[in-house]
């Protein structure tokens, strides 16, 4: 079971009012949230912050939702993207699932269902993490490094992944 106080959620949205009320509910219920109210925002703190999902509306001015996403996932590979939209259709959909979108949602979304997508997309990063962290480590025990080596390896993986 996901801890909600170890999940970093990314709030990407550029109606202020539902920004405040997914902020503080999602707060209360024990998650790390930053808010930004447009994709350019978004892309500038998430170089310097990692993230484990971002939450992004599909429609903004400026940078719209699938180019976010599409920038996002270059600087965070891992981080898992939640499509929010009030402007729901088969095309925007299809669009965003090119981009590996976690989930499509349409606005108003159920804030329980929301919480749940958000710890099940916390939950697929973590596979993806481990898988990529487990993939390393065969290349790395495979390599010929002898055993000091291998583990000074593992070590860095470890801090680059965050794996304990």
């Amino acid at each position: 079971m996901t801890n909600d106080k170890d999940v970093k959620v990314l709030l990407i949205d550029d109606e202020e009012t539902l920004l405040e009320y997914l902020s503080k509910r999602l707060l209360r219920e024990g998650f790390t949230v930053k808010a930004t109210f447009s994709g350019e925002e978004a892309i500038q703190v998430a170089g310097d912050e990692n993230f484990d999902v971002a939450v992004v509306d599909l429609k903004m001015p400026g940078i719209d939702g699938v180019e976010t996403q599409k920038r996002l996932k270059k600087i965070q590979p891992f981080l898992q993207c939640i499509v929010l939209t009030g402007h729901g259709s088969v095309e925007s959909a299809l669009e965003s699932g090119q981009q590996d979108a976690f989930k499509y949602c349409l606005k108003p979304i159920d804030y329980e269902a929301l919480v749940e997508t958000i710890r099940e997309a916390y939950e697929k990063r973590n596979e993806l993490l481990n898988a990529k962290f487990r993939e390393k480590v065969e290349d790395i025990s495979s390599s010929g490094l002898g055993a000091r080596g291998i583990k000074r390896a593992i070590n860095e993986l470890r801090k680059t992944y965050g794996i304990d």
